[in-house]
């Protein structure tokens, strides 16, 4: 079988190696680094882990001291491009609480509102009937950050909705709610919504979802190409018009940052990761850091990197082992996909050069460890895909699809190569692989210059600019409309 590392299961080696820089990246990262490509599965087997980690506690906290130590010295803090929210009270709303990227962008939204004074409530639309570790564990953040958790359902939530100067309605399935809910209120609601849509899947685009989206105030939307879908399908399939949308590229937040600029903490991840999967420090590794799923485009990835290794055999090229890492393995949710890419590394023997990694409450570690991002997804791509921006961050090049968001991110020959999707991609990948594997320098050039990239538009500070022109914008709008109704 290829080669697993797993979370949970038994590798005592593994779980010593991982102990010491495990919960260090837990402590030091806050939960808006958890990145989008958990499901709410992924959290039990992560607990598992974290939880055997306490023994590794001592040599977790001298990598966060060492962190800590070589930290720049703080710059004169800016204020912050929200701090017209102060005193504001904001409704947050999202479709679940969960370990995926919408309900985590919408936790960071929340943070930064409260960081500026913003009086902050969040409601979720499809609770569990009894409390589960990840829920509790997330509404607890929150708390902690002065977030004020409440009822999605009756009087509160009308209450808290009509009281709220903003709503933010978080991705297209949270449409619902407006009529369920609001019912003969919604009326009233609508000027001061704000609906945040990440989805760009066919299956989103019904009227029981979006029939109220030409009325709410505004639209925000995280790339330009999966706005243009939005506006055409919305159009065509269903006959309506889009309100005014904004389009807004998410950004790294600084604890992030923090790891990706601390040569130190990357070099102990890196020797840790590595010594993990039982790779030397000289080999390549190009990692596709993402749920398993058929859309995530992993089976073309494999067939690619055997495509380049016979390349490189082929051309009896001396360069060092190439390895393949797939990071956001999870056998139960995808029981039938992974065994056929299990499958297909035993067919093709290179079980010795691929490495099956279940998904973790951390990707930063692997980032540390990696030479290369593989952003593989199919059909439309990503409608952002923000592993994509951390992965620059780490000046990692990246090879990735030309679709979705990917190509407002990645600018194809200088910080990474891009490839088509589907069947016609897999040569290309393929020898874009083989390109970054023969060619050091090329590799490194493009890595840095994803994170100049990154650094210039992909931080925090610039998605709060974003989301901030977005905000006072709606906000007009909406006191616009309450004064004309009054009038």
């Amino acid at each position: 079988m290829a080669k697993h590392t797993a979370v949970g299961w038994g590798h005592h080696h593994y779980h010593h190696l991982q102990n010491r820089w495990l919960l260090a990246l837990l402590l030091m990262l806050s939960v808006s680094t958890v990145i989008a490509f958990f499901m709410r599965s992924a959290f039990d087997s992560c607990d598992r882990t974290v939880s055997a980690a306490v023994d590794g506690i001592g040599s977790s906290r001298h990598v966060i001291q060492v962190a800590e130590k070589r930290t720049a010295p703080i710059a004169a803090v800016k204020p912050s491009p929200l701090s017209f929210m102060k005193s504001k009270v904001v409704l947050l709303v999202s479709h679940e609480l969960s370990l995926s990227g919408g309900p985590l962008l919408l936790m960071e939204l929340a943070f930064l509102l409260r960081s500026v004074g913003a009086e902050v409530y969040w409601m979720t639309i499809m609770k569990p009937s009894e409390t589960d570790e990840v829920t509790y564990s997330l509404e607890h953040k929150m708390l902690d950050r002065g977030v004020q958790v409440v009822s999605a359902k009756g009087k509160e939530a009308l209450d808290a909705a009509l009281r709220a100067d903003l709503v933010v309605l978080n991705t297209a399935v949270a449409g619902k709610w407006l009529d369920v809910v609001l019912k003969g209120d919604v009326h009233r609601v609508l000027p001061k919504v704000l609906w945040w849509i990440h989805e760009m899947r066919g299956h989103y685009f019904k009227l029981d979802y979006v029939k109220h989206l030409p009325f709410v105030a505004g639209a925000m939307i995280d790339s330009h190409v999966t706005t243009e879908y939005w506006k055409n399908r919305t159009q065509e399939r269903l006959k309506i018009k889009m309100p005014d949308t904004y389009v807004v590229h998410l950004g790294n937040n600084k604890e992030l940052m923090q790891v990706a600029e601390d040569t130190v903490a990357k070099r102990v991840l890196r020797e840790h990761v590595r010594e993990s999967l039982g790779v030397l420090n000289e080999d390549l590794l190009f990692a596709l850091i993402n749920s398993v799923s058929r859309g995530k485009g992993q089976d073309l990835f494999l067939r690619s990197f055997y495509e380049a290794l016979q390349l490189i055999k082929e051309k009896k090229m001396q360069i060092p082992p190439l390895h393949a890492v797939i990071v956001g393995s999870d056998m139960s949710a995808q029981t039938k996909f992974e065994m056929e890419l299990r499958d297909y590394v035993v067919l093709k023997k290179i079980q010795d050069r691929v490495h099956f990694v279940n998904k973790t409450l951390t990707v930063a570690p692997y980032l540390a460890a990696i030479d290369v991002l593989v952003q593989n997804s199919q059909a439309r791509g990503e409608c952002f895909g923000r592993i994509t921006i951390e992965a620059m961050a780490f000046q990692l090049p990246v090879l990735g699809t030309s679709a979705g968001g990917t190509t407002e991110i990645v600018v194809n020959g200088t910080t990474g190569l891009l490839h088509p999707v589907g069947k016609p991609g897999v040569t290309p990948l393929a020898k874009n692989i083989v390109k970054l594997a023969t060619h050091v320098e090329r590799r490194l050039t493009m890595g840095k210059r994803g994170y100049e990239r990154v650094k210039e538009r992909f931080l925090e500070q610039h998605m709060a600019e974003r989301i901030a022109r977005v905000l006072k914008e709606v906000l007009r709008k909406s006191k616009n409309k309450s004064n004309r109704h009054i009038g």
